[in-house]
């Protein structure tokens, strides 16, 4: 699947794109006489992709297929649309798809398949339009017959109660989530999501779920900051500050990662626009070394505000004179392991 740059769709799909809980939420969202013509253990999680570049702002290119119980194919589409507003034009998006699909579907299996298209809505007000596609044809009724109809699966998180989200605890904490993201009081309400874990976050996937949930909180939710990431794990996980740590701690290394990732590309871009060999080395050394120091001061900005609030950033001014990547490497290190900010003030005084 293509990568997704806005960060409610690539928690969607980080999450949904697991068939596990594809499955779930068909089973616990989807009219029961649609799902009673599934066969849900068929389900997976389909390779292809019908997304063009002018569709990719609408989709999020997720796409399953299944058998149905008379042993027929059938396709389930899930479409996540993350504006704080109803967008009345999404049923002609979906179609655009939809017949992307079919024209694949003619070629793979000379027919046109069953496709089940499902939106799933977590604006700041209840969804308000029609889910269907002809109404959007302002024509006399008598040129109504010429116009296409269907209607697509709507869930309208906004307009749930909390008691109304349906699941297994995963699914639960991600629909809860994602229908109090975009609202002032998310900071409590995410204690309350996270407190249904449980002895889930002990386990890895429990704890590498949660890392992708936290992730996305810390850049999705309007007005929260790390001191209320860290008050919500305390208050939901006896264990919150040792978590915490982790999870600032895999923050960093896959940060790290990422700048160095990006310090490659950077390089090799300038290489080439130098169009010289030793032009293209020396251009790849040089934006390898930058992706890399800025890669490391994110990422300890991050750590040292995740862990210590207001007073770590302090600290950053100090950090940010430092060209040396082995010392920055360092003081990283100190940042992940350090249990109060004297350790790491002391051994920035040792290092620089």
């Amino acid at each position: 699947m293509e990568s997704v740059v806005n960060p409610h769709d690539r928690f969607f799909k980080q999450v949904m794109s697991n068939p596990a809980m594809a499955r779930d939420f068909v089973q616990n969202y989807l009219p029961a006489d649609v799902v009673e013509h599934m066969d849900l253990a068929s389900l997976e999680l389909s390779t292809e992709s019908f997304i063009d570049t002018a569709l990719q702002a609408h989709h999020t290119d997720l796409l399953f297929t299944l058998k149905l119980h008379n042993g027929d194919d059938g396709l389930v589409y899930l479409l996540f649309e993350h504006k704080s507003y109803a967008d009345r034009l999404v049923a002609f998006q979906l179609l655009r798809y939809l017949t992307r699909v079919w024209e694949h579907s003619l070629r793979q299996y000379d027919r046109l398949v069953a496709i089940v298209p499902v939106v799933v809505y977590h604006g700041e007000f209840d969804w308000q339009i029609k889910p269907g596609f002809r109404w959007l044809v302002q024509a006399p009724d008598a040129f109504l017959r010429y116009v296409p109809e269907f209607e697509y699966s709507l869930c309208d998180l906004t307009g749930m109660d909390d008691a109304e989200i349906r699941g297994e605890v995963v699914l639960r904490v991600t629909l809860q989530v994602f229908k109090h993201i975009l609202h002032n009081d998310f900071g409590p309400r995410l204690a309350d999501a996270l407190s249904l874990l449980g002895d889930l976050s002990r386990q890895q996937t429990g704890l590498e779920y949660l890392q992708t949930l936290l992730r996305y909180v810390s850049v999705s939710a309007r007005r929260i900051t790390p001191q209320d990431l860290r008050e919500a794990v305390d208050q939901a996980f006896p264990e919150g500050g040792e978590l915490m740590a982790t999870l600032a701690e895999q923050w960093v290394e896959q940060g790290l990662k990422q700048g160095m990732q990006q310090g490659l590309q950077q390089g090799l871009q300038q290489g080439m626009q130098q169009g010289m060999q030793q032009g293209m080395q020396q251009g790849m050394q040089q934006g390898l070394e930058q992706g890399r120091r800025e890669g490391l001061l994110a990422n300890i900005e991050f750590a040292l505000e995740l862990k210590f609030g207001v007073e770590g950033t302090l600290l950053l001014p100090g950090i940010y004179k430092i060209s040396d990547l082995s010392v920055l490497r360092a003081v990283q290190q100190v940042v992940k392991t350090a249990t109060s900010l004297d350790q790491v003030h002391a051994a920035l005084q040792s290092l620089t």
